[in-house]
């Protein structure tokens, strides 16, 4: 492999889509969401400043991409992954804490033990690595943005998921990857959640 292969985004361009050893195709939604990492790397700064949260703003991006890719070209959420981050934000989360500080712990264990819930009442209508993965980010998060990010996930899920069977492209009952969802939901609730229950608040207060 030689450095021109590793150039994000341009390696695709430079090769034609095409590998350069066995001239298979690769799929244009890894330079995609290589294009979508940098953006929100460059967006990250201005909603969390330069400061230590940036790391986390960072290592969540960094996560939920991965995930994203993976569930949408595998439908699996590798543990691996999810051990790796759930290391990170740990350690992350100790030099940069949530105010309380308990309140990542207290977010991990929401993110699990809701999942874990619903899957059982809905007897494996959510996988696994949903429930891991909501447990990660919930660490991250904390759990009032968690139990936000729940709420926007299945929203964004749901309504994406009306489209495609109103368009064709779903069929009912077929399954599709929920990690995509998880991802925009997440990020919404991190950098703009804050935003979102202040409003939401507003609204509520102003029409009683």
């Amino acid at each position: 492999m030689t450095f021109l292969e590793l150039i994000p985004v341009f390696s695709y361009f430079i090769q034609g889509g095409k590998c350069r050893q066995c001239k298979a195709r690769i799929s244009p939604i890894y330079p995609f969401f290589e294009l979508l990492t940098a953006a929100l790397f460059a967006i990250a700064p201005f909603s969390v400043g330069w400061s230590g949260e940036l790391l986390i703003a960072l290592t969540l991006i960094s996560m939920l991409v991965i995930i994203t890719v993976s569930d949408l070209a595998y439908m699996i959420i590798p543990d691996r992954v999810l051990i790796v981050f759930a290391g990170l934000f740990f350690f992350e989360r100790l030099l940069f804490p949530l105010v309380p500080w308990w309140d990542s712990l207290a977010g991990a264990a929401a993110g699990f033990f809701l999942l874990l819930a619903i899957a059982v009442v809905s007897k494996g209508g959510m996988g696994g690595g949903d429930i891991k993965l909501f447990a990660v980010i919930g660490f991250a998060l904390g759990v009032k943005l968690l139990l936000l990010s729940f709420f926007l996930s299945t929203l964004f899920g749901a309504f994406f998921g009306v489209i495609g069977l109103l368009l064709g492209a779903i069929k009912r009952k077929q399954t599709i990857p929920f990690g995509p969802f998880i991802a925009l939901g997440s990020l919404v609730a991190y950098f703009f959640g804050d935003y979102l229950i202040v409003e939401y608040m507003r609204l509520l207060t102003s029409g009683l």
